[in-house]
């Protein structure tokens, strides 16, 4: 076996979430590699949608390049559904990007990809990793590639490899799991009669149909099968398969004249026990699988890869506090469990059973009305979800999102794109505190009248991590970056 490379940081996965965490790490210094068994990127059709705080978060760290003006007052609206109910609005402050945005997951990763080697980031692909094992002071990684097996060594390995990962498996993590209930399927299909097939999401009494009209004549399709799983999901998907589920579901034949891209999904859920084991760490699709409605299982994955980067190029640079990796756990796997909860609860509202129809009409009125849309809202954008305090005294302000606003001559956005802290204060006794960790943490004088509090200590991604009424600002400052220097 031959020796790899010795790094800082190996990346299991080379999709977007791996892809965005090296990226991230390669901009703070980090000496970073990929191993992805993918030679290229895939441009199958996968998940397109990016919704409101993932958009915020990825412009902050100067990612999509989307119109934003901190000038603008008051909020706007894109429409949503919510288990097949298009009754929902996703609703954004006016001063941050657009809620909703669409982006194919090819586009991302080459954006990524790009991003992370031209920092440094190594990305290899065609080495698809094999084993992985850590002791007290290195992780190790062995992966086959081009030239046969390779060992691969590191203080840290972020397990981005998807839903059958290999370091998820190696390392012990625990899962808890729910087996499938339902059987679903999509593709690219060419239909060989016009009409044929509805456009939109269709409900009948045999299960769900979504197709989606693209460019050039073709329409992706999705069919839902809710009256059981799937005897064996691995079979591979065929053109006629696809096709008799498209006829039986509508209740008239749907001839395809093509079909490409084809691929089983079901609502098999799976959610790791812990996102951390020793040196070790899991994001996206290896940390949690869930029935892929709503569009959140992609925007879920990137906040995973944005909350652990910047906590560990902290703490491989020495600037992070005592614990502050833990906080990736306790910040991120209560989200994971929302969003298995409200998938859940999206497929139960689509079942074509008649017992329901008062519930589906109860749910109706609720996303019509301003408290219940911005309840439902919140959860599904990730707008409605404050990170756990660092403890009893904490400001109420800590674990808040601070929208964007004009700060001095510039925004809040454009302050973070360096993926620094921030000390934003009106006074001068703030900035002295932190006197101590200005190797880390960058200071910004601002109006009293641009901040909600006198003065905010925000992270890197954009949460409040402290304000005048919750403690001594040191205390937040070691808590958060570790102990200051001279």
């Amino acid at each position: 076996m031959r020796r790899g490379a010795a790094t800082r940081v190996v990346v299991a996965g080379g999709g977007p979430v791996g892809l965005l965490v090296a990226a991230e790490l390669a901009g703070y210094g980090v000496d970073t590699v990929v191993l992805e068994a993918r030679d290229t990127v895939d441009e199958h059709p996968k998940a397109n949608t990016l919704h409101a705080r993932t958009v915020q978060c990825l412009v902050r760290r100067g990612y999509l390049d989307l119109p934003v003006s901190a000038e603008r007052a008051g909020t706007v609206s894109t429409p949503f559904h919510f288990g097949g109910l298009h009754m929902l609005a996703i609703t954004a402050p006016a001063s941050e990007p657009p809620a909703v945005v669409k982006r194919l997951q090819a586009d991302l990763e080459r954006e990524f990809e790009g991003r992370a080697t031209a920092r440094g980031a190594r990305v290899l692909r065609a080495h698809r990793v094999m084993t992985a094992r850590q002791d007290a002071d290195r992780t190790v990684v062995v992966a086959e590639g081009p030239d046969g097996a390779a060992e691969f060594t590191a203080d840290f390995l972020v397990g981005a490899d998807g839903a059958r990962s290999t370091v998820r498996e190696q390392l012990g993590f625990g899962c808890e799991e729910q087996l499938p209930t339902v059987s679903a399927a999509m593709g690219v299909v060419r239909v060989a009669e016009p009409g044929a097939l509805p456009e939109g999401w269709r409900s009948t009494p045999r299960g769900w149909t979504v197709a989606r009209p693209l460019p050039d004549g073709r329409h992706l399709v999705r069919v839902l099968d809710l009256s059981a799983p799937h005897p064996d999901r691995r079979t591979p998907l065929t053109r006629q398969e696809l096709e008799a589920e498209l006829s039986r579901i509508t209740g008239h034949p749907v001839p395809l004249s093509e079909a490409t891209s084809l691929s089983r999904f079901s609502d098999f859920t799976r959610l790791a026990d812990q996102y951390r084991r020793g040196r070790a760490f899991l994001v996206g699709d290896a940390a949690h699988a869930h029935f892929p409605i709503g569009g959140q299982g992609l925007s879920t994955g990137l906040l995973d890869g944005l909350n652990l980067a910047w906590k560990l190029a902290f703490a491989v640079r020495g600037t992070a506090g005592e614990g502050l990796l833990d906080t990736y756990e306790s910040e991120r796997r209560p989200v994971a469990q929302q969003v298995v909860a409200n998938t859940r609860a999206q497929l139960a509202l689509m079942k074509p059973d008649p017992a329901l129809r008062e519930l589906r009409e109860l749910f109706e009125q609720l996303l019509t009305r301003a408290e219940g849309g911005r309840l439902v809202g919140g959860m599904i954008s990730a707008q409605g979800l404050d990170l756990p305090a660092r403890g009893p005294g904490a400001s109420p302000w800590e674990g808040r999102f601070l929208d964007n606003a004009t700060l001095g001559g510039t925004d809040l956005i454009g302050l973070l794109a360096g993926g620094r802290p921030l000390l934003l204060t009106s006074d001068d006794s703030p900035a002295q505190e932190a006197a101590g960790w200005a190797h880390v943490v960058t200071t910004v004088p601002v109006p009293r009248s641009a901040l909600p509090a006198p003065a905010l200590l925000v992270r890197p991604d954009g949460y409040i991590a402290w304000a005048p009424d919750g403690g001594r600002l040191t205390e937040a400052l070691r808590s958060w970056f570790g102990e200051p220097r001279p």
